[in-house]
Parts: C-alpha cells; sequence; structure tokens
C-alpha cells in the first residue's frame, strides 16, 4: 500500500513514525522513573524534563526531515522525471546525493548519445525513401483532384490540398460523412463489395455542393475517394445548340438571294440573325468553358526574371503562369530597351482587395503612352505562338493593362484575380497509422488532441481574445493541421497586455469577432482533446467567452501543467518556460507569448511528457485524471472542477 504513494510522503511518514517511536519510548521511560520517585518535587522536575525532551526530539526530527526532504526526496523526484524524459539532471540539484547525480547525468547522456547515434543511422538509410517520398507529395499536393483516403471504420488517414479545398475543415481521423453525405458514399462502397475493382459516383457536400469522383477500395477495408468539383463529362447545352441551329438555319437561305444589291429591310433582318448568331456562339462557348478550372500562378512564379522587391507576399493567382510572365517580361524588357530601370511590385486591388490584386511594373520617370502600350500588346510575347497577342492573353485572363504616373514614376497596371486558398498546409495531410489503431483507444499516444493557447486582453475571468492558435496531433505526432487567427475583441487593448503579447489594436483591425473565431476553432477543435499549458486559465476564457458567442467547448481537457507536476513532482517550477528547459525544447523570443509560438512549445512538451508518464503507469487518459486527483492542491483539473480566477 506505501508503494503507491508519493516518495516525499512515503519519507514523511517514515519521520513521524520515528518521532511517534521516540515519544512512546520516552514515555515509557518516565513512567517508570515517575514510580521510583516518592519525591513530588523531583516528580515535577522530571515532567518540565519530559516537556523540554519532547519539544527537543520533535524539532530535531523535524529539522532533519526537513533537510532530507530538500536534500534528498525532492532530488530524486526530479530525477526520476529527467531520467523519463531523456533530460540530464542538473549537477547543483543533486549534489547531496553522492554519486547518483553524476551516475544520472551520465546515464542520461549515454542515452542522448544513443539516441542521436541511431537517429543518424536511420536518417542515413531512410535518405532514398525520403527523397522519393518528398517527390511523391510534390506530385500529390497540386494533383487537380482532391484525393481522400480512409480506414475501414471510414475515418480520414490521408488529404491532399484540393481535397481540403473542396471540403473545407477536413481533418485526420474524423469520419469521411462529416464532410459528404453519406447515401452517395455508402452505395459506391456497395458496388465495391460487389469485387469491381473501382467505381464512379456523383455525390453532396453537407452544404449541397455537387462532386463528381471514382472510389477504389484499399487494403483493411478502407477507401480511396478521387474528388473533382465538376461532372467528370457536362451534358451539351442544348438549348444554346437549338439557337445556334435556328440562327444559322434562317440566315444560310438569306445569303442565297445576295446576287444583287441588299434591299434595306433584307440587311437589317441579316444583321439581327447574325447578332443572334454571335450571341448563341458566345453563350455556347460560356457553357462549354463553364466549371473548368483556372490555372494557379505563386506570385514568385509571376515574378522570375524581372527585378522585383524583397519582400514580395506569398499570393497566388488565378493566371497561366507561363504565359502571364512571358508578357511581364515581354514589357520589363521593352522598357528596359527605352533606358528605364523598370521593377516589380505588388499592391492591393481597389474595392475588393480579398478578390484580386495589382501586378506593378514601375521605372523613374514620365507614364508610358497608351498608343506605345497597346502597340506592345500587339504582338505575341511568345514567338513560338504568334497567333497569340498580348491583348489576347489578358483578354483569357478577363483583365487588362494600363499605363500612369506616381510621384514621379511611371506604372504599368495589371490587376489579377487571387487564387483561393487552400489551407495552411498546401500539401498533403496524412497518418497511414491511424488505420490501425481502434477508435475508442483511451491512450494519450492514441488520443487525437488539439493543443492550444489564447493570448487575452487580461487575467480577469471576463478578459476578451485577441488571438488564438491551436495544432492538431493524431496517434501522437503533429499532423501539420493548424489554426492562428489574430481576433478583434471589440474593445481597447490594454498597454499593459500588449507589453506582453505584442498585439495592438491596429493589428486586430479587421479580424473576425470572437464569435466567428470561435466558431472556426470549435470546428477545428470539434471531437478531439484540448490540450493547453495552465488550462484552467484558457478554459475560463472560452467558458465565459461563451456567454456572448453561444460557442461552448465540452472536449476533455489535459492540463500539461499538471502533466509536468506528475512527473516531476509537485515542487518544481511548472511554468511553460521551466518546462520547456528541462525537456530541452526552445521557444525563440520573437514566439514566446504568441499562441502560436506557445501552443507549438507546449505541443512538443506534451508529445515529450508521454512517455515519462507511461513509464509511470499512467498512460490511459483515465489513469492521468485519476492520479490528478492528488495534486487538485497544486493544480486544478479542468474536466472536474470549474477553473479557478488566476487574479
Amino acid at each position: 500500500m506505501l508503494t503507491a504513494l508519493p516518495l516525499r510522503l512515503r519519507v514523511l511518514l517514515i519521520f513521524l513514525g520515528l518521532a511517534g517511536g521516540i515519544a512512546v519510548v520516552m514515555v515509557l521511560g518516565l513512567i517508570m522513573a515517575g514510580q521510583r520517585l516518592s519525591d513530588p518535587s523531583a516528580t515535577e522536575a522530571l515532567s518540565v524534563a519530559a516537556i523540554v525532551g519532547f519539544s527537543g526530539v520533535g524539532a530535531l526530527v523535524a529539522i532533519v526531515w526537513f533537510l532530507f526532504d530538500r536534500n534528498v526526496a525532492r532530488p530524486i523526484e526530479a530525477l526520476a522525471g529527467g531520467l523519463r524524459t531523456g533530460a540530464a539532471p542538473d549537477p547543483e540539484q543533486a549534489r547531496y546525493l553522492a554519486d547518483l547525480g553524476p551516475a544520472a547525468r551520465a546515464a542520461a547522456e549515454a542515452r542522448a548519445r544513443q539516441a542521436e547515434a541511431l537517429a543518424e543511422a536511420i536518417h542515413e538509410h531512410a535518405a532514398d525513401l525520403a527523397r522519393e517520398k518528398a517527390t511523391l507529395e510534390s506530385i500529390l499536393s497540386d494533383f487537380g483532384a482532391g484525393a481522400v483516403m480512409t480506414d475501414g471504420a471510414g475515418r480520414v488517414v490521408f488529404y491532399n490540398a484540393s481535397a481540403a479545398r473542396l471540403l473545407p475543415g477536413l481533418a485526420l481521423d474524423r469520419p469521411l460523412d462529416r464532410f459528404l453525405r453519406a447515401g452517395a458514399i455508402e452505395a459506391a462502397r456497395a458496388r465495391l463489395a460487389t469485387g469491381v475493382p473501382a467505381t464512379d459516383l456523383s455525390c453532396l457536400t453537407l452544404d449541397g455542393v455537387s462532386l463528381s469522383g471514382r472510389m477504389r477500395p484499399m487494403e483493411g477495408g478502407g477507401t480511396l475517394l478521387i474528388l473533382r468539383d465538376r461532372p467528370a463529362s457536362q451534358p451539351l447545352p442544348r438549348a444554346a445548340l437549338e439557337s445556334l441551329r435556328r440562327h444559322s438555319a434562317t440566315l444560310v437561305p438569306m445569303l442565297q438571294d445576295l446576287d444583287g444589291p441588299i434591299p434595306p429591310a433584307l440587311a437589317g433582318v441579316i444583321r439581327a440573325e447574325g447578332q443572334g448568331l454571335a450571341r448563341a456562339t458566345r453563350e455556347l462557348s460560356d457553357a462549354l468553358d463553364e466549371g473548368a478550372p483556372a490555372a494557379r500562378a505563386s506570385l514568385r512564379e509571376l515574378a522570375a526574371g524581372l527585378r522585383s522587391a524583397a519582400d514580395l507576399p506569398a499570393l497566388d493567382f488565378l493566371a497561366d503562369a507561363g504565359a502571364m510572365n512571358g508578357l511581364l517580361l515581354t514589357l520589363g524588357h521593352n522598357l528596359e530597351a527605352e533606358g528605364h530601370e523598370v521593377r516589380l511590385t505588388v499592391e492591393p486591388g481597389e474595392g475588393q482587395p480579398a478578390s484580386e490584386a495589382h501586378l506593378v511594373l514601375e521605372w523613374p520617370g514620365p507614364a508610358l503612352s497608351m498608343d506605345r502600350l497597346e502597340g506592345w500588346l500587339a504582338a505575341p510575347p511568345d514567338p513560338d505562338q504568334p497567333e497569340q497577342s498580348g491583348a489576347d492573353l489578358l483578354s483569357a485572363h478577363s483583365t487588362g493593362i494600363w499605363a500612369e504616373e506616381q510621384g514621379g514614376f511611371g506604372r504599368l497596371i495589371l490587376p489579377l484575380a487571387l487564387a483561393p486558398s487552400v489551407g495552411a498546409g498546401g500539401g498533403l495531410t496524412y497518418d497511414f497509422a491511424l488505420a490501425g489503431r481502434g477508435v475508442a483507444s483511451s491512450r494519450l499516444g492514441d488520443v487525437t488532441c488539439v493543443v492550444f493557447d489564447t493570448e487575452t486582453t487580461g487575467l480577469a475571468p471576463g478578459s476578451r481574445i485577441v488571438q488564438i492558435a491551436g495544432v492538431r496531433i493524431a496517434r501522437g505526432r503533429l499532423t501539420g493541421e493548424r489554426f492562428d487567427t489574430l481576433v478583434d475583441p471589440g474593445i481597447p487593448i490594454p498597454p499593459g497586455s500588449t507589453e506582453i503579447h505584442g498585439i495592438t489594436d491596429a493589428m486586430v483591425q479587421g479580424a473576425p469577432d470572437a464569435t466567428a473565431a470561435l466558431t472556426a476553432f470549435a470546428h477545428f477543435a470539434e471531437g478531439t482533446v484540448l490540450v493547453a499549458h495552465n488550462a484552467p486559465f484558457d478554459m475560463m476564457i472560452l467558458r465565459h467567452a461563451a456567454l456572448e458567442t453561444g460557442v461552448h467547448f465540452d472536449n476533455r481537457v489535459v492540463d500539461t501543467m499538471m502533466l509536468s507536476a506528475l512527473v516531476y513532482g509537485d515542487t518544481a517550477d511548472h511554468t511553460l518556460d521551466a518546462l520547456t528547459a528541462r525537456l530541452g525544447i526552445t521557444i525563440p523570443p520573437e514566439d514566446r507569448h504568441t499562441a502560436i509560438g506557445d501552443t507549438l512549445a507546449t505541443a512538443e512538451a506534451f508529445l515529450r511528457l508521454i512517455p515519462a508518464l507511461e513509464a509511470k503507469g499512467l498512460g490511459r487518459f483515465e489513469d492521468v485524471l485519476a492520479e490528478a486527483k492528488k495534486h487538485r492542491s497544486v493544480i486544478e483539473d479542468t474536466n472536474i472542477a470549474p477553473p479557478p480566477d488566476p487574479t
């Protein structure tokens, strides 16, 4: 029974037992001595001596216990936590433990050297595999269709950037029917069950968007689903075709009567039918082009070969990279041939900066005349495609270009539509090992978590959020999925808070309000365990915000401060800085007290604490909560009690 108690409590019980044993012996001795004494004054003196003796023994035992606890028991707890996490102990901390401290440090350093050698060997042998994997990821990231792979339980284990665009909110370890209506998916799986190697399907997202795709069975009962946001084969636009046929049938016999001068009435009819024919042809062209995916080009692709500002933003445009870059290069070379020093910059578009941006070629000097510009645009930018002029290229992109002068600089302004975001990952997100574990597993290494942090206007319960960030962990590793946004608190940010996290009123202008930000974060964290450092504070902020936003977080919660206490003992320093220092995690100074910086550090600490907790027999979520009850006087558990007021 005693072995289940913490070391320091066991040591305290030993000293209490020693003090009690000494007291019993002294009492028995006094009783025996008192029976032999007949002089009352001697008995009184013996009583005084007993009181002094009891006090002295008690004080001596207390002092010895305090010194033992401080210099032996506490360092042993810290050494145990360090050995479980692989961190070398501080020699000064274990200076009274004789050879135990240096031996523990030597063991930790040897373990680190072995781990480093093993990692180097694995890296060396896996170099070719890593290159092949990177190549495959690069190919599949830009794959035109969305690719989603599920395990036998229908939960997502892989998706690419196109799938994230087609199915907003897509995340690992979530059921696919959370994003697609189940009917078509179940019917396709039923067709696969007949033994066919693959089957086509048409399905709807939960928002009613129509998608087409092809499903293929995978080993272990999973499926691979390829999705496109337009049907594989479009029905012919019959109305436009019929209109084209009718106008042609009317126009042809009229043309046969053109042997002599054209009567005015006939000329009018021919003109009307010709206009109808042109209109029907345009409608037919639009219908056939509808839904065709636009080319995607990064700003770096468009600026290649041109002088540009050093701090060009990371933007993607709906543009043909090669053709548009060729046009910009041609214009730049023409300007340089006239003695101008040209550079490319980018500016927000007018009116709708979120949907377009302006590419600007600028040079010191006067503006270019429109006649000169039109002459340049009449020539083909690509000699290999002499049939496509610069003007044709601009028309194909539904844009134009104009010249102006501003502040002594001549400028050519080219508006281009911005491509929709495909998410922070921009590539593949996968963990195939998810398919090999049970959905209901409660092991900390298996539980899907979202580690998060908030920055606020203060520490009081009613403080408002100014930034919230989160990263997802599945099966004991970071998936690469992250959430990070500034939040408009609706009130001025106190200067004292700005000094800590660096967020100003100007920075949150135009940011989502608390309702929009927390709704999006709740979707990101749905069905996961929330992890935070000093979680009672962050959960208190979220719960108070729910009174205004109506967004509630009923997730289970893990506090890394509590986990630190379970590993290193109650008396250790459990701040994020102290914990990351013990675990060898470096937080760049510019990232400290930013939501995403603290979130990433907390996530890394959480992953490193899991093996240490498993070594103590605390591998399951339920085990951690049960053990946390013993530390409730030090750290509150947000799963079993309301969060405390940090003020």
